[in-house]
């Protein structure tokens, strides 16, 4: 791999992480190298990997691989740390998506801003097809959640559909 050279100027291959379903391959697909692909994939798995590992991980030492932790942030690559939290611990025990299909497509453009201030939304995504916007939502109960309901249909005309999540089996492997 060019500019991955061992001390005697050997070429050596950074160690790819046996995760499954890391996004090294879809990285490695968009053109990265197989070590900023290991950097990046390991660095989304775990935003606390010091250094020291991920020299040893991609056979580089600790300042290259500081270097190229900064030139991937400068690319907009890598954007930041931050802890995940756990919404039952918080006491946010309830998450759903609802599905939002604006009534008044004239006020559809300013929906998700709307959306955007009522507590309990997290995300709001625009998608393809019927509905415009699907939202999720974390809530302290199934009462909190319907009461989220009515705020939604009081800020916004639309019909909405929601789904209660029993239990995530996965969420962003990459």
């Amino acid at each position: 791999m060019p500019g991955n050279r061992g001390t005697s100027g050997e070429v050596r291959e950074a160690t790819v992480c046996p995760r499954p379903n890391d996004g090294i391959s879809a990285l490695l697909h968009a053109g990265f190298d197989v070590t900023d692909a290991v950097i990046v994939s390991t660095l989304r798995h775990d935003g606390h990997t010091t250094l020291a590992e991920l020299a040893k991980l991609t056979s580089l030492s600790a300042s290259s691989v500081q270097s190229r932790i900064q030139k991937l942030e400068r690319r907009g690559v890598l954007t930041g740390c931050r802890y995940q939290v756990n919404y039952d611990a918080v006491g946010l025990g309830v998450s759903a998506f609802i599905s939002v299909l604006p009534l008044d497509y004239e006020k559809e453009e300013i929906t998700p801003d709307l959306l955007k201030q009522l507590e309990g939304v997290v995300s709001c995504y625009s998608v393809s097809g019927e509905p415009s916007y699907v939202l999720l939502v974390r809530v302290p109960s199934t009462q909190a959640l319907e009461d989220l309901l009515t705020t939604i249909h009081k800020t916004v005309s639309a019909a909405t559909r929601s789904m209660v999540i029993l239990k995530p089996y996965f969420r962003d492997l990459f």
